[in-house]
């Protein structure tokens, strides 16, 4: 008797492409949320201090970051070989993208052209901006990682269905 095919079962083909992007979107806002939760902690300041913005801004921000995010590391995740090399370009748009949603929301919520300037740039000197580059870097390499392994459930070798 011959066996033509792997006697321990077909090549593991990693996770499916939506899994590694609901991971990848899920890890991101996690890591930002308590990446900004902690940088507030460790500096004893808020995010936003800018007379007449409230905290809208900041959360329709993320929102975008969040969307923008996924548009971008969705076509990475779609090929078979996802390159690890997608991982900047998605982590910069996401954190441009926060640092642009977050002074719109602030222009728009009423606090006029210098309030969304100095909403952006507080965002940028007292550290969010890296903060939410950082978290989408991680993310987006920990997502495609889990597309390029080739992991699969661990199996027992009496749990082989042929024996």
């Amino acid at each position: 008797m011959s066996t033509t095919g792997d006697p321990r079962g077909s090549a593991p083909t990693g996770v499916s492409a939506v899994l590694a992007l609901v991971i990848g979107v899920v890890g991101f806002a996690a890591l930002s949320i308590l990446g900004l939760g902690m940088l507030t902690f460790f500096t004893d300041s808020d995010i936003l201090t800018v007379p007449g913005v409230d905290w809208w801004p900041g959360i329709v921000g993320m929102v975008v970051a969040v969307g923008a995010f996924a548009w971008m590391l969705w076509p990475a995740l779609a090929q078979d070989r996802a390159p690890f090399t997608a991982v900047i370009p998605v982590a910069l748009v996401a954190a441009v993208v926060h640092l642009v949603a977050v002074g719109l929301g602030a222009l728009l919520s009423g606090g006029g052209a210098t309030a969304a300037l100095s909403a952006a740039s507080q965002l940028v000197t007292h550290g969010s901006s890296p903060v939410v580059l950082l978290a989408a870097l991680v993310a987006s390499w920990a997502a495609i990682a889990l597309r390029r392994t080739g992991s699969r459930a661990p199996r027992w070798p009496w749990e082989d269905d042929s024996e």
